[in-house]
């Protein structure tokens, strides 16, 4: 099966808008990690006998992270450290390329650390019920960041092998 030359480098182009535009969507947004205890309140606001007039008063505890800022449902968010924002940085881009990789597997890490430790934390206090009605798991946006890395890495294969057919081609050319 030959592909052409001119296919594979608009497939690789093509490719690389996507994981750059998915790698922005990413980082832009605020569901790296979410935590729902929605469940857990309204079992607490029942057990307790309180009705719907205390309900309100009660701050719910559900938030949702990204790389910048957290979350909370009803308040405001809370801004994170941006090392970027720093006046006296100077970060080459493929240090930054870096950095954004090692952050994306750092971040994961973190979450499943901190997901390991809470479910462990609950356990020595015995609340198995507690892991039942927290819901705690990666969020949309972490799944945005590891898609466009696949389509980055997808990208970079496409691109050696339009050089390869294009220095093939060229060997041809000269040979004849």
């Amino acid at each position: 099966m030959r592909v052409r030359l001119g296919a594979l480098a608009g497939a690789a182009a093509l490719n690389g808008a996507l994981s750059f535009v998915l790698l922005a969507a990413a980082i832009g947004t605020d569901f790296w990690y979410i935590i729902d205890t929605e469940r857990l309140e309204r079992s607490s606001t029942g057990a307790q006998g309180q009705g719907p007039a205390n309900r309100s008063q009660l701050e719910p505890l559900s938030s949702h992270s990204g790389l910048w800022r957290t979350c909370r449902v009803q308040s405001s968010c809370t801004p994170l450290m941006n090392p970027f924002w720093q006046e006296n940085v100077t970060v080459s881009d493929s240090s930054r390329q870096l950095l954004t990789m090692v952050t994306l597997s750092g971040i994961s890490i973190y979450i499943a650390y901190s997901a390991a430790a809470f479910r462990e934390a609950a356990c020595l206090l015995e609340e198995r019920a507690l892991l039942d009605q927290v819901d705690i798991r990666f969020g949309w946006s972490l799944a945005l960041g590891w898609i466009s890395f696949v389509s980055e890495l997808l990208t970079g294969v496409a691109f050696l092998a339009a050089a390869r057919a294009l220095s093939l081609r060229q060997g041809r050319d000269q040979a004849v």
